[in-house]
């Protein structure tokens, strides 16, 4: 059987993404795809988050934070892909 392609990906979310529960909505979202990382509000009004997890699952999720939840309008995602490290043990929300 085949390893699972684990990857890490960081994303820069712009838009309106803060003030519309987006870091409790991805992290609902990460939790249901089985992700590990962290999101968090930026001082300029994005979103950062990094995320770990199999290939096509952190796909799944970039292209959530592609829409976010209601109430979000992305305009931009900035997302940078690297080999999993396996720091993380859960997802979580840092403030």
């Amino acid at each position: 059987m085949k390893a699972v392609d684990r990857i890490r990906a960081t994303v820069r979310i712009r838009g309106k993404v803060q003030g519309v529960f987006f870091r409790y909505s991805a992290k609902l979202e990460a939790n249901r795809l089985g992700l590990t990382g962290w999101i968090r509000n930026c001082e300029d009004g994005d979103v950062q988050t990094t995320v770990e997890g199999p290939r096509e699952r952190v796909a799944e999720f970039v292209d959530w934070c592609g829409v976010g939840p209601p109430g979000a309008i992305v305009s931009d995602l900035e997302v940078n892909e690297f080999p999993a490290t396996g720091d993380f043990s859960a997802f979580r929300v840092e403030h």
